[in-house]
């Protein structure tokens, strides 16, 4: 990786470093094309990182299963190829676009001038829901994520949720921790049958139209949480537990891509067949795109971010060719 002067220079800014932001930098290196790659997290892979870097992962082409972390170190070192520049751990605030390119700025003052931007910010910034009974206990006990199984060996978890990474993380919880009890204020789940039914058959046990009302242990920042409330049609009970995760999902925030001018409908951003938006020379891939019939997949998004790379060569030179033969054909 290589840090940013105040002025960079670059045919392709990508907006985002998640799966499909780093597969188009990979793509934009074998269209020849100067790479720049910009993300307000400090580390390469987006939500994959922060989130859920241990989950397994199904519907990737060429993989029956691949853990996140290991889907994000083959992306970071196909992307390497283009030798890009990464602009980490900061914001785009700034974009300004003509038919001659677009000009970003970032939140630390580096302006970037670029033939085409593509944006691959998935939803945005992200910041998980609180759960209401948490008080301090962050980082004592109380987490949002689990980017590591480990920290929970042989302990008493306890999982607030009903949507997919509740249950994904209580089936990789199971094996591990001591007991997995996941609560639910309501008896119908958000997530995957399948996950659901895995969840049912399995040693966790599931407790719904159920709130964790209390969480419970020594003060001071040193004190952990030692067991937590559980209140259920107005009764409350107390169970030994030394993890809490609060699975609540989380609200996503476009930032400062509302005011750039682009048109978008509920947190998405509308793109034609092309990948384009109704900016000259800014394209955008993955989950934060929207038209008619769009699926949200990590699949999906490679191959919109092969789509707009392409077309965002020929706005750039409009004498290249959208499509450049196969990568087999090449030396």
């Amino acid at each position: 990786m290589t840090s940013s002067p105040r002025l960079v220079e670059v045919d392709i800014l990508i907006i985002g470093a998640g799966p499909t932001g780093l597969f188009a930098a990979y793509y934009a290196g074998f269209r020849g094309h100067r790479v720049g790659v910009v993300d307000s997290l400090p580390e390469l892979g987006g939500q994959i990182t922060a989130m859920y870097p241990e989950k397994q992962i199904l519907d990737v082409a060429g993989f029956p299963s691949v853990k996140g972390r290991d889907l994000v170190a083959g992306l970071v070192a196909q992307a390497a190829t283009a030798e890009p520049t990464y602009l980490l751990d900061r914001t785009a605030t700034q974009l300004t676009s003509t038919d001659d390119g677009v000009v970003v700025g970032l939140d630390d003052g580096t302006e970037v001038h670029a033939g085409a931007v593509l944006i691959t910010a998935g939803i945005g910034k992200f910041s998980p829901r609180p759960l209401p009974a948490q008080g301090d206990w962050l980082g004592r006990g109380l987490e949002f994520f689990v980017p590591s199984f480990a920290p929970y060996a042989d302990k008493d978890v306890v999982i607030v949720g009903g949507g997919d990474s509740a249950f994904d993380w209580a089936v990789h919880l199971e094996p591990v921790a001591a007991s997995v009890t996941l609560v639910h204020r309501r008896d119908a789940f958000r997530a995957h049958e399948r996950t659901v039914q895995q969840v049912r058959d399995s040693s966790v046990e599931i407790i719904t139209k159920a709130e964790v009302s209390a969480l419970n242990g020594p003060a001071g920042a040193e004190g952990s949480v030692e067991s937590v409330d559980i209140t259920v049609g107005g009764e409350t009970t107390t169970r030994p537990c030394q993890a809490v995760v609060a699975a609540l999902g989380f609200i996503a925030d476009l930032g400062p891509l509302q005011q750039w001018g682009i048109e978008v409908v509920k947190r998405h951003v509308v793109v034609n067949p092309a990948m384009q938006t109704n900016l000259p020379r800014v394209f955008a891939a993955g989950d934060i795109t929207e038209y008619a019939g769009k699926v949200r997949l990590i699949a999906v998004g490679f191959g919109e971010a092969a789509t707009a790379v392409n077309n965002a060569t020929v706005a750039i030179d409009p004498g290249a060719k959208v499509f450049p033969g196969h990568s087999s054909e090449g030396p």
